[in-house]
């Protein structure tokens, strides 16, 4: 079976066949011609090209004519994907094999859904769209992402509907007066639809599950979980597993570890965290040098491969954080207890040991199974306190020294590559109902940035260990964290973007990093700050789990993992399962399993993300609904052919200004330069502009806000009248921090 590696080699030369042939479609080629118009002399290299060509012709991407020729497929072809439906006239399929999505009418989806896993007949763009996209139609759905969706009940006296809480679910479902269970009108609800709409009849289904009243918090946050798949309870025999485990720690397994109990540790955490699962200690040598220890609380101790904790584990894959609330990967008894590093308490971990010489360079590294004993839990804001001011707390030095060696390896960490994003978070006061009455940005200072550094040195110097380990090939399987070079084709559109304001940004791989961070320290504080910054972001690659080594762009280090957060997230307890098989001198584990394991977790992990948002999303709706009506400055951080998406700084709650609302001209979408033009008067709406707004509409089901455009600040209106092709002046002001959903708190976040 070919490696992941060898997988991906494969992918991309099947691409380049296939743009081959696609560039040349005026006409066909023998094998031996395409042979030489790709230099390619030695028999197995041939037979691998073939073997490929005869996969496109099999897929109809490419035709074998009668003379034996082969040429490609201008009719159609049909791809493997999942369906996007974006709104409620189209939708894009997004194939496996990573090539262009696939456009298709909502009508052409042949009652496909949005998630599902489906065949589409695709085809040549037609000229009327002018576009470089494939179009299609489906022709089979090979899986459905789910029977069950998430919704609001409407209960007549014959009959009931969902209405479903998705917005890329666009059709009620109608449910028979004997199948709703003891839901009553507007409830939130679980159905599973038990027999999909087919020619123009409605979907069908049965309730399996009422969630409560809609609106009411705890109704809302297991809707949103329900409606990403993603439990909030455990199931018995999960929780009575937990339960059976012994508190106390044997004496014959402290035996068997290193004792750190006599070493200073200490935890530094959320105010309301409750599972800590990593802790740093400290100590001077006799010889000078500083030993600093950052222990992970030893899940895999607790968890063995196979059992039922295991499997449910595995079955998460990660903990979910809503906006209330956490759904933990792990029962209580493990997440808040066994396995949560408490202050005095003795804890089993597993450990990375730096000794540090004067100028804080690693000489000596050990990594290990441990027992430990927390003397101290700082919550940020204490660490943060010790760092600014003066105090006779005696850990004031040691927090102090610990926070000037965080700052060497972030600067160090810079200076190597690493991409200098620094975004933010929201947080949310809530009342005794869980209703937001305040919102606020989360900040980020050098108390999270010193646990951040160390999570990371740890993470970054166990890969390392692992694949070092073994000399000679094959190297020592493991679970990355991986995260690659931005796509060339995004990175050029965003480098010309960034050219209009007068930045250059380099699409030369070896430097994009150093220049994104040029640009980044250029654009401080400036009007089109946040602009370039959002979308520099997006240009970025998706971080992502995989035993292929190919590195990590963002933090411009060749080898990582993760390691330090086994609590909430499977792919640590794999890396310590594997890291312990290594120190114990075991051979390189098989790759295939651990690879499907690697895609189920970073799956997970997705899905988790969205519910975030999600629930993030629905407060700050929830909030911008009882807040009193009033002008807010906002900027706008989207253009779309339906309107204009606009961020309100005051609360970093997003909303729409729709096209049909804009009724001073006809806007075109510029997409190219992230602008709407005025058709009569020329005025143009682009990425980054300031506007202000007025709340129009809260709707809390679809979660979405509409919003009225008042005006633009800084006499922007008309500016570029009758001028689409002048070189957009940055507007100027102050310093705007866009929203980001990157975790800051442990190991950069989900870097």
């Amino acid at each position: 079976m070919p490696s992941p590696k060898e997988l991906k080699f494969l992918s991309g030369l099947k691409a380049e066949i296939l743009e081959f042939f696609e560039l040349n479609d005026y006409r066909s080629y023998s094998l031996n011609q395409l042979h030489k118009a790709f230099a390619i002399r030695d028999r197995k290299t041939k037979e691998i090209y073939s073997d490929l060509v005869a996969k496109l012709i099999a897929e109809n991407r490419l035709i074998k004519n009668e003379e034996g020729n082969i040429r490609f497929d201008n009719e159609s072809f049909q791809v493997t994907g999942r369906v996007d439906h974006v709104n409620a006239r189209f939708a894009f399929v997004i194939p496996e094999d990573g090539a262009k999505d696939i456009w298709v009418a909502t009508g052409d989806l042949n009652n496909a859904k949005d998630g599902d896993k489906v065949i589409v007949q695709a085809r040549r763009p037609s000229e009327k769209r002018k576009n470089d996209r494939p179009e299609g139609e489906v022709v089979q759905i090979l899986e459905r992402r789910s029977a069950e969706l998430v919704g609001v009940i409407q209960v007549t006296p014959h009959y009931s509907f969902l209405i479903p809480d998705s917005k890329k679910i666009y059709e009620d479902v109608y449910l028979p007066k004997f199948e709703i269970k003891d839901a009553k009108h507007l409830d939130k609800v679980i159905v599973e639809v038990t027999r999909w709409g087919t020619d123009g009849k409605k979907a069908e289904g049965r309730v399996i599950k009422v969630l409560g009243k809609a609106g009411e918090n705890d109704t809302e946050m297991h809707s949103i979980l329900a409606e990403y798949g993603l439990p909030y309870d455990f199931p018995e025999e999960v929780e009575k597993a937990a339960a059976s485990i012994l508190v106390q720690i044997p004496a014959t397994e402290i035996k068997k570890r290193k004792d750190m109990r006599n070493v200073l540790t200490f935890t530094i955490d959320p105010i309301d965290a409750k599972d800590f699962d990593d802790a740093i200690s400290y100590q001077k040598l006799k010889n000078g040098n500083t030993e600093i220890g950052v222990h992970i609380a030893d899940v895999a101790h607790y968890v063995k491969p196979g059992s039922v904790l295991d499997i449910e584990a595995y079955k998460r894959a990660t903990s979910v954080y809503l906006v209330d609330r956490v759904v933990p990967m792990l029962p209580e008894k493990l997440s808040n207890g066994l396995c949560s590093l408490r202050p005095n308490e003795d804890k089993l971990t597993f450990s990375a040991v730096f000794e540090l010489d004067a100028n804080d360079t690693i000489v000596k590294e050990w990594f290990g199974r441990t027992v430990i004993h927390s003397d101290r839990r700082f919550a940020y804001e204490q660490a943060q306190e010790l760092i600014e001011n003066d105090s006779d707390d005696t850990l004031v030095p040691v927090i102090r020294d610990l926070n000037r060696i965080a700052k060497s390896y972030r600067d160090r960490r810079f200076e190597h590559g690493s991409v200098n994003f620094e975004t933010a978070e929201v947080r949310f006061e809530l009342d005794g109902d869980g209703k937001p009455i305040g919102v606020y940005p989360r900040i980020r200072k050098d108390a999270h940035k010193l646990i951040e550094e160390f999570m990371l040195l740890a993470n970054k110097k166990v890969a390392e260990f692992v694949f070092n380990k073994k000399k000679d090939e094959p190297k020592n399987t493991m679970v990355y964290r991986i995260h690659e070079a931005p796509d060339p084709e995004k990175l050029q559109v965003f480098s010309s973007f960034a050219k209009k304001f007068g930045y250059q940004v380099t699409t030369d791989p070896q430097h994009v990093s150093k220049s994104f961070n040029a640009l980044m320290e250029n654009i401080e504080g400036k009007g089109e700050e946040h602009v370039l910054q959002s979308l520099a972001v997006r240009t970025m690659s998706k971080a992502r789990y995989s035993t292929d080594p190919v590195g990590h762009f963002g933090l411009a280090f060749p080898f990582y993992s993760h390691f330090t957060s086994p609590i909430r997230r499977y792919p640590d307890v794999m890396t310590h399962r594997l890291l312990q098989h290594y120190l114990d001198g075991g051979t390189p584990a098989e790759r295939a399993p651990l690879e499907i394991q690697c895609k189920h977790s970073s799956d997970r992990e997705k899905l988790a993300s969205d519910a975030e948002r999600a629930s993030i999303k629905y407060k700050q709706v929830e909030y911008m609904s009882l807040h009193e009506p009033q002008v807010f400055d906002g900027i706008i951080t989207g253009v779309t052919e339906f309107g204009i998406f606009v961020e309100i700084g005051e609360t970093s709650c997003e909303g729409l200004v729709r096209m049909v609302d804009l009724n001073d001209d006809f806007y075109d979408l510029d997409k190219n330069n992230y602008r709407i033009v005025g058709k009569s008067n020329g005025r143009v709406f682009t990425f980054g502009d300031k506007v202000q707004v007025k709340v129009r509409d809260t709707n809390l089901a679809k979660r979405t806000i509409d919003l009225e455009l008042v005006g633009m600040r800084s006499g922007l209106v008309g500016k570029f009248a009758n001028n689409r092709s002048r070189k957009r002046e940055a507007p100027r002001g102050g310093r705007v921090i866009p929203k980001g959903k990157e975790r800051g708190r442990r190991t950069g976040g989900r870097r």
